[in-house]
């Protein structure tokens, strides 16, 4: 028998790509409630939170960030990305389809998002890049500021879809960064890392995941996950 198990993908570098639209939304909406167009310049977003994010930014060109105005540019942004999403849609990476098609539907299995990403703009990148319908929860940048919380709040939701409570079912986190394999670790999670943004296969070896694959269209990143949902 399946044993119930929970599989939390990250969005961005993991499940798409979408070509710079969400740093792109993300900045004008940042200008337009700061007045100041360079404050996200130096923030790298792999795998941070959105509010992680806009809260550097504040620090960075000496702006409070309180709780109101991290809200205040989130919905600035939000209300810029569905443009910049149409721009270019998200490109799905290599074998992702192939992945969740193989994944969905299988008995004890529940399919859903661990991403920094809040709801809103994680739903505006799935749809656009036409991978809305495997998900049907997730836990978001707009649950939790920390990656780790998030995945635990996916978590729960995800054991609730399947009638069960968190504890009794394997968490498998898969994404492509550093970040998602100290957040997986953090909640007792076991985690396939993929190689397809910008850490390297080295660089994520060295977080320990439970595996590392370049893409999910290798054998082995099939392998791995048919072994552990088995």
């Amino acid at each position: 028998m399946t044993r119930a198990t929970i599989v939390l993908f990250d969005i961005d570098g993991t499940l798409l790509d979408a070509k710079g639209a969400g740093r792109r939304a993300m900045e004008a909406g940042f200008a337009a409630v700061t007045g100041r167009a360079d404050g996200l310049a130096a923030v790298r977003f792999a795998g941070m939170t959105d509010p992680q994010i806009v809260r550097d930014g504040l620090r960075a060109v000496g702006l409070p960030h309180d709780p109101t105005v991290v809200a205040q540019v989130i919905a600035a942004y939000l209300e810029r990305l569905p443009a910049e999403l149409r721009v270019g849609p998200p490109r799905r990476l290599p074998g992702v389809e192939a992945v969740l098609e193989r994944l969905r539907g299988r008995d004890g299995v529940a399919l859903g998002v661990g991403t920094g990403n809040v709801e809103a703009g994680a739903r505006a990148k799935l749809r656009a890049a036409g991978l809305d319908a495997y998900f049907g929860f997730g836990g978001y940048g707009s649950d939790h500021e920390s990656r780790a919380e998030l995945l635990a709040v996916g978590a729960r939701r995800g054991a609730a879809s399947l009638g069960r409570t968190s504890h009794g079912c394997r968490v498998l986190v898969v994404g492509d960064t550093p970040r998602d394999i100290a957040a997986a670790h953090a909640i007792g999670a076991e985690c396939l890392a993929v190689a397809t943004a910008f850490h390297g296969v080295d660089e994520l070896r060295a977080a320990g995941p439970s595996a590392v694959v370049e893409t999910l269209a290798t054998p082995a990143a099939q392998r791995w996950l048919d072994e552990h949902i088995a």
